[in-house]
């Protein structure tokens, strides 16, 4: 089993996770708040932008499969190498969403 490590981009949080556990279950593991609220990758709560690295997240099926090339989901993804991660950024869909929602009103 590998295991590898994913830093945070500005908070200065490093974790090791191995490539058999999701980034979220070892963030709440070691007590770091990511946010999530579905755990089965629909919501997109729990996104973050890949910066650096790989992830495996074939069941996040709430991202496209382009954003899936720059975002984890982190309730799903599993990494594949060293990563380098921003929490709380989300894919341009959900940007959309939100979005549409504004100019509905």
């Amino acid at each position: 089993m590998t295991d590898y490590t994913v830093s945070f981009v500005g908070t200065g949080e490093e974790i090791t996770v191995s490539e058999k556990e999701t980034i979220l279950s070892r963030c709440i593991e070691e007590g770091i708040a990511q946010e999530y609220s579905c755990r089965v990758g629909m919501c997109l709560a729990c996104s973050a932008e890949i910066l650096s690295g790989e992830v495996v997240q074939p069941a996040a099926r709430g991202l496209t499969e382009q954003e899936r090339e720059n975002y984890a989901l982190t309730c799903m993804a599993r990494p594949a190498s060293d990563l380098e991660l921003d929490r709380g950024e989300y894919p341009p869909s959900i940007e959309g969403d939100a979005d549409a929602a504004v100019a509905d009103d």
